[in-house]
């Protein structure tokens, strides 16, 4: 048998000038920019907040122990699978959201106190607006409520959250209590005492905001505002040096 081996000449074709291609169509599109990824990988940095955001909303409106990581996922668009990617359980997504939503504001805070030249009850007075406007007067306030009605099926929780938040908020009143004892301008006080003093009358308010106000229209509602103000007076009236007899009140009357 013989190996046979031939070739085809063909004769080159000639294309007309106009069906060339240009410079730029010579270029395939692909190599000219970079192709943008799925739509899943170019949301895959937002989606720690998109998973946080959604599970704030499912804490707050169902509780901690109705709270579905199901329905957090479906709230975030993700699978369930991909929710597990980023947090191993219920305990860790709430952990995150408090880290996320409310340490924040607390490490926020203490650095304004720490830099401030106010006047301790200016400064008082700043604290007590800050924490409402940005936590005791938002949805934010509903992790209050959900912490203390499940906490004693939650304990574990519920000391993450004493030691996060509760003490986180404690000591920044502690600072700015100490801070007017040493500057004169508050008399000598039990300062861990009164600092429970500050705080609980506004967890109280922010509960009530999130569970009697909502079911009880008119007969339950309490101007926010007109609370904290006179919250604040009563404070400033119990801090304040108590003059030497003879001299009159704190207010010169």
């Amino acid at each position: 048998m013989y190996a046979v081996s031939f070739s085809i000449r063909t004769r080159p074709t000639v294309m007309p000038a106009d069906s060339l291609p240009s410079d730029s169509a010579a270029i395939p599109p692909a190599a000219k920019r970079r192709p943008r990824g799925p739509r899943w990988e170019r949301r895959k940095d937002s989606r720690p907040s998109e998973l946080l955001e959604a599970a704030l909303e499912s804490f707050v409106e169902r509780g901690f122990a109705a709270a579905r990581l199901d329905d957090v996922a479906a709230k975030a668009g993700v699978s369930k699978g991909t929710l597990y990617l980023y947090y191993a359980n219920k305990e860790e997504l709430f952990k995150a959201v408090v880290r996320r939503s409310i340490a924040p504001l607390i490490a926020e805070t203490r650095e304004i106190i720490e830099q401030s030249d106010r006047d301790s009850e200016a400064l008082l007075a700043q604290f007590l607006n800050i924490w409402w406007t940005r936590y005791g007067g938002t949805r934010l306030s509903g992790i209050t409520k959900l912490v203390i009605s499940e906490a004693g099926n939650f304990p574990e929780m519920a000391r993450f959250y004493n030691g996060e938040v509760v003490k986180g908020n404690h000591d920044l009143i502690t600072m700015i209590l100490k801070r007017g004892v040493a500057r004169n301008e508050f008399r000598e006080i039990d300062v861990d005492a009164v600092a429970h003093h500050v705080m609980a009358p506004l967890v109280l308010r922010s509960i009530w905001a999130n569970s009697i106000e909502p079911c009880c229209g008119s007969a339950g509602e309490m101007d926010s505002q007109h609370f904290l103000a006179h919250h604040l007076d009563m404070l400033l009236r119990a801090l304040r040096e108590v003059p030497a007899a003879g001299t009159g009140s704190a207010s010169g009357q």
